[in-house]
């Protein structure tokens, strides 16, 4: 039996006013991670001229093409433009599990022309009434409103996991962002120490080729041996084959460029055609502690709203317990089918529902949808730990990646000065009589060889400091983030 209709309204006038709303509460869970990463002292010791803003790092490479590539990437990208269909579709679900925290109106009207049969045994009785007209109209014009109340916070916990989810879509397109940005950064990178390198493949085989031509002429003058012939031919062909490849390689980065930037392969392709240096590095602002630096990465956002999500839809699951409670009402006008005016007080009818409804014998199907959320939650804790481990190990990864390629480059810088001098020796003596031009050529080779290694080193540099600011969550403002962590345009949406 129904309890006593005053004892129900305090109940409901209860719930309503406390707001209480079942299952647990979310709490943001803290990252475990050390004081320091362990290469953020020798990126602190880098000797660099310059220090990237981390939210326009790319800015600070100093390369006005990158910076309009990555503004036209932003524009134009079509994974950012999904995602932020993603967004929209996320927006559209909280807007619903608001609307169901709000009462519910419906208008209704009609308007029937009926022509009875009197042979069935109600158009006989009627058709025997004196009077009777078997044509009639019937009107009807009703207004009519509902309303779960969320007395135990169901639907309240709903809206706090549609709240989550879309705050995820959000982050999430920032996330995109951040990866558009830093991946048309490390495609145009990529394409400029090609052409570096494509630019010293071509040297070396010159090179290689005048050897050739000085021990073929040294050959035929019986000076040389067919041995050495032989050896400056495959020598040759050696720097020859290196050519198709790095060729197909730069095609390849601008055909990929392309794609980021939204538009038919080949359309940059006469725009990026001559070749530039490969861009320098800038400097890293680490002072903060690790779990600071990665706090602002929105892909960790996306992992730690899922699972606030998560946390919700265990209430929702628990709310599933108790009963729900509801009101709804119609006030309206209808007329008989024969008879008067819609508008005559005889016309109009009312009513009011109060209503109950309690899954009392289906706890074991409600049992089973608790722990299938429990479970979802347990899940999209270990998702957000694991994504943290990750991010610590991206930026781990990156800091010696960019520590160790520098010394790499330094090392090589090193080894180009000395070939270099050994070559302007060994060109004095070739003036001097001293030695062969095969001599000259030869240092050439070297030093060529070497400036090689120093551009694929310069190459993965610039590159490990785009992995550098892409694992640290550059690419967006995180001073406008919210107390929560969040984007600020999150932090300050309209269904907090």
């Amino acid at each position: 039996m129904l309890a006593h209709p005053r004892s129900l309204a305090l109940l409901l006038g209860a719930g309503i006013l406390t707001g209480c709303a079942v299952g647990p509460d979310y709490r943001s869970p803290e990252m475990a991670l050390s004081p320091t990463f362990l290469g953020q002292a020798g990126v602190d010791l880098r000797p660099v001229q310059r220090q990237a803003d981390l939210v326009a790092w790319w800015a600070a490479f100093d390369d006005p093409v990158l910076t309009r590539f990555i503004s036209l990437a932003l524009d134009q990208n079509l994974d950012i433009a999904q995602a932020e269909a993603r967004v929209g579709q996320s927006r559209a679900a909280l807007r619903y599990a608001v609307a169901t925290l709000l009462p519910a109106a419906t208008l209704s009207a009609s308007a029937a022309r009926a022509y009875p049969s009197v042979e069935t045994p109600l158009g006989q009785v009627l058709g025997a009434t004196p009077g009777f007209d078997r044509s009639g109209s019937l009107y009807e014009a009703n207004l009519g409103a509902s309303w779960e109340i969320d007395v135990f916070g169901g639907l309240q916990r709903g809206r706090e996991a549609a709240r989550a989810t879309y705050e995820a879509s959000e982050a999430g397109a920032v996330a995109t962002r951040l990866a558009v940005a830093a991946q048309t950064a490390d495609v145009y990178v990529t394409l400029r120490g090609l052409q570096a390198r494509l630019a010293i493949a071509r040297q070396q085989a010159d090179t290689r080729r005048q050897l050739l031509a000085m021990v073929r002429l040294q050959y035929e003058k019986g000076v040389a041996a067919e041995l050495q012939v032989n050896q400056a031919e495959g020598s040759l062909t050696q720097a020859e084959a290196q050519i198709p490849v790095l060729e197909a390689g730069l095609e390849s980065a601008m055909n990929g460029l392309d794609v980021l930037l939204g538009v038919q392969p080949g359309t940059y392709r006469a725009e990026l055609s001559a070749a530039m240096p490969v861009p320098v590095a800038p400097g890293l602002a680490t002072s903060s502690t690790p779990a600071e630096m990665i706090r602002r990465r929105p892909d960790l956002i996306v992992a730690e709203r899922r699972l606030a999500a998560a946390n919700a839809r265990i209430g929702m699951a628990i709310s599933e317990y108790y009963p729900k409670f509801s009101l709804a009402g119609l006030l309206g006008s209808a007329t008989a089918i024969t008879s008067g005016n819609l508008l005559t007080g005889g016309a109009s009818q009312a009513q009011g529902v109060l209503g109950l409804r309690w899954r009392l014998f289906d706890f074991g199907r409600v049992d089973a949808q608790i722990a299938a959320a429990r479970g979802q939650e347990a899940e999209a804790l270990a998702a957000y730990r694991l994504a943290v481990l990750r991010a610590a190990a991206d930026v781990e990864n990156a800091f010696s990646a960019l520590v160790k390629r520098e010394a790499q480059v330094g090392i090589l810088t090193r080894g180009e000065a000395s070939l270099a001098r050994a070559r302007a020796n060994a060109f004095a003596a070739y003036r001097g009589g001293v030695v062969s031009l095969i001599e000259v050529l030869d240092a050439d080779s070297h030093l060529l060889q070497v400036r090689d290694g120093k551009a694929q080193a310069q190459t993965e540099a610039a590159r490990a400091a785009i992995a550098s600011f892409r694992a640290l969550g550059g690419g967006w403002d995180a001073s406008h983030a919210g107390s929560d962590g969040l984007p600020g345009k999150l932090s300050n949406n309209l269904y907090r």
